[in-house]
């Protein structure tokens, strides 16, 4: 009786335990929604959030050093900040490392980068947008609402992302 009486408490136990856990987990966000607005931290601290800019297109890349494809993708990242619609569009790439990867990181890229460079300390955005793997790229418009998001993507998907980059570049800024 006793042995039942703990299995039935054990078994509710775990039962509530996985409800709270599915309560608590975040649905990535997908095309067609506002996406989360934290997205990290620059290297001196300073928070950076999508509604930082409001109006303008934002190409959100998270990332890491030990990606080969990442670091290929990041040149490319940066001449999209610095082509001919940079007033409409900010580009974002989160590294998904620790601070001090980041920050030598940082040192290395920055003084030839145009983009913003962030980190995510304790993984909230990473797992507001749901990135289990990288790349992972959010393509989000001038409306504020997010056109794609791409996760683990080759070469060949480079004329759809340009395609979205310019869907995002031409949204109506979301009227508040």
């Amino acid at each position: 009786m006793a042995t039942s009486c703990f299995a039935a408490a054990r078994i509710r136990f775990l039962f509530g335990a996985l409800c709270l856990f599915a309560l608590s987990a975040q649905a990535a966000p997908k095309e067609g929604e506002v996406p989360p607005d934290y997205v990290g931290r620059l290297a001196d601290g300073t928070e950076v959030r999508i509604s930082d800019y409001a109006g303008k297109a934002v190409v959100l890349s998270f990332w890491a050093t030990w990606c080969p494809y990442c670091l290929k993708e990041l040149p490319v990242l940066n001449a999209i900040q610095v082509s001919p619609a940079k007033d409409q569009i900010q580009v974002i790439a989160v590294n998904t490392e620790e601070r001090d990867v980041f920050r030598a990181a940082t040192r290395a890229l920055a003084p030839s980068f145009s983009l913003k460079l962030a980190y995510d300390p304790g993984k909230s955005a990473r797992n507001a947008y749901g990135v289990n793997g990288i790349p992972h790229l959010v393509i989000i418009g001038k409306d504020g609402k997010i056109v794609r998001v791409l996760r683990g993507y080759a070469e060949s998907a480079l004329p759809q992302i340009v395609a979205d980059i310019n869907q995002a570049i031409a949204a109506a800024p979301d009227a508040k």
